[in-house]
């Protein structure tokens, strides 16, 4: 499956989940370009019980032999935190105010049909 099919298709299946939990979506698919041109994405922004949370959907098929989540590593970490500030000084949200980055990792089995959906919490510490 083309990889933004497959990624377009995670999203709108971590957003159903989310909203199954009670979550509010605030806003999808964030982009920030910085002055040296860079730029960067937030798949999914969320609040529940006063926190906000940017989270991160890795979507793929079970064949490829390794989970999701493990495609975050400690440079996309940083570079959600460095998002997530963005978002929240654009938003007017105090810095102090509680947020978090999670991890919506979503494995496909083709032949069985079905999505296993893991919800990784507070995943960078953002103090």
């Amino acid at each position: 499956m083309d990889t933004k099919i497959l990624g377009k298709f995670g999203e709108d299946l971590a957003c159903s989940y989310l909203k199954r939990n009670n979550y509010k979506i605030l806003e999808r698919n964030y982009i920030k370009t910085w002055d040296d041109k860079t730029k960067g994405e937030i798949d999914v922004i969320i609040r529940k019980d006063g926190i906000v949370c940017f989270v991160e959907v890795k979507t793929q098929e079970a064949s490829e032999g390794f989970y999701p989540e493990d495609k975050v590593d400690y440079k996309k970490q940083r570079k959600l935190m460095k998002l997530a500030q963005s978002w929240l000084i654009r938003n007017k949200v105090p810095l102090d105010s509680a947020w978090q980055i999670d991890i919506v990792s979503i494995l496909l089995n083709r032949e069985t049909k079905k999505a296993k959906i893991s919800h990784f919490k507070n995943i960078v510490e953002t103090s």
